[in-house]
């Protein structure tokens, strides 16, 4: 897309072995978690917890679902997991449905 690499999160390695983790999942597990099973194998998550790969937008945004967490949480190097998983959004956003409203 652009010129240049894009920064990546320091501390989401650390985040998504520690959601893996928590949930007493193997990396087998978790590709079944996140519905990439069929088409990865658990190397894939080894090279996201290992920060040799990043994982693409919708698999982020599933293993936020997973830890119960807003997406920002994972990303923003600042912000710390919740203690217990899964925690609970804070957000309180458009739901699936009323974001596909037209506006008149």
């Amino acid at each position: 897309m652009g010129k240049y690499a894009r920064p990546r999160p320091a501390r989401l390695t650390e985040k998504l072995l520690q959601i893996r983790k928590a949930f007493d999942l193997s990396q087998d597990g978790m590709l079944e978690k996140v519905g990439l099973a069929g088409d990865f194998s658990r190397s894939t998550i080894s090279s996201y917890e290992l920060g040799a790969s990043e994982p693409p937008l919708p698999t982020l945004l599933q293993y936020a679902r997973l830890a119960g967490v807003c997406l920002d949480v994972l990303v923003d190097d600042k912000l710390d997991l919740p203690k217990y998983l899964p925690g609970t959004p804070k957000h309180h956003g458009a739901t699936a449905s009323s974001s596909r409203t037209s506006r008149r």
